[in-house]
């Protein structure tokens, strides 16, 4: 796919004035990038969005107090259709997935013609890592009878831009359980584990002789630290995408982080997470790398029910917060996730934003970030997030209104204040169900006022007939564009309704 590069924006942040053809060390004053995207991690579970936490999340406080806190943050949906967003800047569902996530076996959900965040950094110079949890569907070879697990993988990560991957297939429940490490599996040795139930849920499957669940966070982290550690002796900077499998089932803290929370052991697990977020810090203060690295630490989506909501609001912790739901949902605990980022050489510390952003924002930031252009075909809906945190006005355009996504594949828009959905319940998990919602007859809309009503208590489809108008204008031209950003007229990869049930 052909690049389109500029280079003037690299000189209007990094060399004010220059009139020079960019040069080596402009080049070289690109931020390393470090994307850390915990799984299942609710909005309120981590300590600065609360306001009375029952417990405390000192790393990702830590970030927040040396950088910027986003409180109106959003992921596509759940597991899969995140980290393709995330990657591609583009929604989800404009592919084949229109509901769900990509299961054991499932081919690459990301073409290898589709530009990456790695292909875009990649052509700046950045080394590429993937470290964690990739859930985006793998090119498993067939063997004899099934698919042969020891078998290299193509495609596989390496071909979407990245240098390097080390990590599992999908959530830690999902087999096979192995480690890849760039395009093949670190185990010849294959056997089979029975599957789990509870809080240490996990299905059976395969299993390598190498792999251990409760090992699983540890071992990722360490490869983390150990890549910062390797890459920073190098020049050119580099770009970690570290998607951990925690706090999602099966819920297993370690001995360490036992009781810790105060709560149960989902709360010593939010605990161990945040601890990952401190050893990444600590490694790179300790390489000197901290103050010109863009760190980035958010969550794919809400807290699943797996977390057992009701033992922990005993506690008094609400992994939702303020928001209605959970995972898997349309209401606001399903999508709206913490979202903190440091920079200190160029985010303003102790600062909070409450600019309308999604994780599908990342594509954009980055392309402004070293000076690229996107082309018409690539981050159809990314808008950059670059001005927020600098705090200065670019030529980018701010995100007006996100589309958010639900498990069954529901819809709904989101501009200012309004949230109009476009399914009768929760299109998820929370009750009411989509089930429920259809046996009770609610109404097949629902429109609420966020700026009154953040629990989504209230629908005022009855009221505001020319929101519902307005809305509903807005995400059927997105739908049938191609896109959500200014650009050319792009095809969805499959047909989209707005009313899919």
């Amino acid at each position: 796919m052909a690049r389109v590069c500029s280079y003037i924006a690299v000189l209007l942040w990094f060399a004010p004035g220059c009139n020079n053809p960019p040069t080596r060390e402009v080049q070289e004053s690109f931020p390393n990038i470090v994307y850390i995207l915990a799984d299942d991690l609710g909005y309120g579970d981590v300590s600065c969005y609360v306001k009375e936490p029952i417990f405390v999340t000192p790393h990702i406080d830590s970030m927040a107090m040396r950088g910027m806190r986003f409180t109106d943050a959003h992921s596509n949906s759940v597991c899969t259709p995140t980290r393709y967003t995330i990657l591609t800047g583009r929604y989800s569902w404009r592919t084949r997935l229109k509901q769900g996530v990509t299961w054991s076996y499932d081919l690459p959900l990301i073409e290898e013609d589709r530009t990456t965040v790695a292909d875009i950094l990649g052509d700046k110079g950045y080394h590429t890592a993937s470290i964690g949890k990739w859930h985006l569907g793998l090119g498993w070879q067939e063997g004899a009878d099934s698919v042969d697990i020891t078998a290299p993988l193509s495609p596989s990560p390496l071909d979407l831009g990245f240098d390097y991957f080390f990590g599992i297939t999908a959530s830690l429940d999902i087999p096979p359980y192995i480690y890849i490490e760039n395009d093949r599996t670190t185990s010849m040795d294959i056997d089979s584990i029975e599957g789990r139930s509870g809080k240490e849920f996990w299905r059976e499957g395969p299993i390598g002789h190498d792999f251990k669940h409760v090992d699983v966070l540890p071992v990722l982290t360490k490869k983390a630290v150990d890549y910062i550690d390797q890459r920073s002796d190098e020049v050119e900077p580099f770009f970690l995408y570290l998607p951990l499998p925690a706090p999602h089932t099966p819920i297993l803290p370690t001995e360490e982080f036992a009781g810790r929370s105060g709560t149960n052991e989902y709360g010593d697990f939010v605990l161990m997470v945040d601890d990952v977020v401190g050893q990444i810090v600590t490694a790179l203060r300790r390489n000197g790398i901290v103050e010109n690295t863009l760190l980035i630490f958010t969550s794919d989506n809400g807290c699943s029910p797996m977390a057992n909501f009701e033992e922990l609001a005993s506690f008094g912790h609400l992994p939702g917060g303020p928001f209605r739901g959970g995972k898997a949902d349309i209401y606001e605990a399903g999508h709206r996730v913490p979202f903190v980022v440091q920079w200190p050489e160029r985010i303003a510390a102790n600062s909070t934003s409450d600019q309308l952003t999604g994780l599908v924002d990342l594509m954009a930031t980055a392309a402004e970030l070293v000076g690229d252009t996107l082309d018409a075909d690539e981050g159809e809906d990314s808008y950059s997030m670059l001005s927020s945190l600098l705090g200065k006005s670019t030529t980018m355009l701010k995100r007006p209104d996100i589309i958010h996504h639900s498990i069954n594949g529901s819809f709904a828009i989101r501009k200012d204040s309004w949230k109009l959905a476009f399914c009768p319940g929760s299109g998820g998990w929370s009750s009411p169900t989509p089930k429920q919602a259809a046996e009770a007859q609610l109404p097949p809309l629902q429109l609420f006022d966020l700026s009154s009503d953040p629990g989504e208590q209230n629908n005022l489809i009855d009221q505001h007939s020319d929101r519902v108008e307005e809305l509903t204008a807005i995400i059927k031209r997105q739908i049938e564009e191609g896109r959500s950003t200014p650009g050319v007229r792009q095809a969805n990869d499959t047909e989209t309704t707005l009313f899919p049930h």
